[in-house]
């Protein structure tokens, strides 16, 4: 039997995100080894750290993947610079501030020979396989998605998440998009979209869609980031065989009766993250689905914008 040594990796950016998730997945899985840290302000004992990107892949030959932590607003730069240099590119969501800069780094990835990983941590909570196996080959009658949160408990002091590019509500929204793109059974789109800016940021705090299936079925979505106490991250979906529900993220799902899954929300998302990454470094394949992220496009492009009052954290 061949063992094979750990993958280096290298975590750019250490901030909540990296912290509470990647940091602890990455050591909970036996193909990766932590090999360096990249941030300006923070750094981790017995852990090289270097305070730029270019600089720690210059003296770090032995890193072999790159986990990109960041804002999006300033993620292209270093994805590129890491696959020029010949590493492998795990991408936090969203994978970019704009759709054509993710195009632009698949295409780079496919020219390196190198494996791009854009990726979406609820399509590894512990309901969403078998909810999109109970919908395979039923029909969708509607739906609607209820996720509501509070921003000052996921993202304190984050003002980028309030720039231009941060996307504003549709950071936790896209997780739901994601689900939704992960289970259905037929392609979705949005039909109409009204988006609530407070009067001091550039992106939204609420917005309600309209998605509408290929077959015409409306799937009506609440985002909100202002909701305090129980958090509701739920997605409930009408088809021909009975109602599928999906709460907590997706860590529990329920359908036809029968309990299909029953986890705690947020379980083990980001460790099904890194055994992916795993497999597809292992297999050279990159993985970059972009249609949640086109979704959230394609909102600002035809939503109707609103103003509320002025939002601080």
């Amino acid at each position: 039997m061949t063992v094979t040594e750990p993958i280096g990796i290298a975590v750019v950016g250490l901030g909540k995100i990296a912290r509470d998730q990647h940091l602890p997945s990455i050591a909970a899985n036996a193909s990766f080894r932590l090999a360096a840290t990249v941030s300006r302000n923070a750094s981790l004992p017995d852990v090289p750290s270097f305070a730029g990107l270019e600089e720690a892949l210059a003296a770090m030959p032995d890193v072999g993947a790159v986990a990109l932590c960041v804002p999006p607003q300033v993620r292209f730069g270093m994805a590129r610079a890491a696959l020029e240099a010949g590493r492998d590119v795990l991408l936090e969501k969203p994978p970019g501030a704009s759709v054509a800069e993710v195009m632009a780094l698949d295409r780079l990835a496919r020219d390196a020979g190198r494996v791009l990983y854009a990726t979406w941590h609820s399509r590894h909570a512990a309901g969403v396989a078998p909810a999109r196996d109970w919908l395979a080959g039923r029909r969708i009658l509607g739906g609607r998605i209820t996720w509501r949160e509070d921003v000052r408990r996921w993202h304190p002091g984050q003002d980028w998440i309030w720039q231009a590019g941060g996307l504003g509500v549709f950071d936790p929204g896209i997780n739901a998009l994601s689900v939704l793109t992960a289970i259905l059974p037929v392609e979705v789109f949005v039909g109409a979209a009204e988006l609530e800016f407070p009067a001091n940021r550039d992106t939204p705090i609420a917005a309600r869609l309209t998605l509408r299936t290929t077959e015409g079925q409306a799937i009506e979505a609440d985002f909100d980031w202002r909701q305090t106490g129980p958090q509701t991250w739920e997605i409930e979906l009408e088809t021909d065989a009975g109602p599928l529900l999906l709460t907590g993220g997706g860590a529990q799902a329920q359908a036809g009766g029968a309990v299909l899954a029953q986890a705690e929300a947020l379980a083990s998302e980001y460790d099904g993250i890194y055994a992916e990454f795993a497999r597809l470094v292992a297999a050279r394949e990159s993985a970059v689905d972009l249609r949640p992220q086109l979704h959230v496009a394609d909102a600002f492009m035809l939503g109707r914008r609103t103003q509320t009052d002025a939002f601080e954290d």
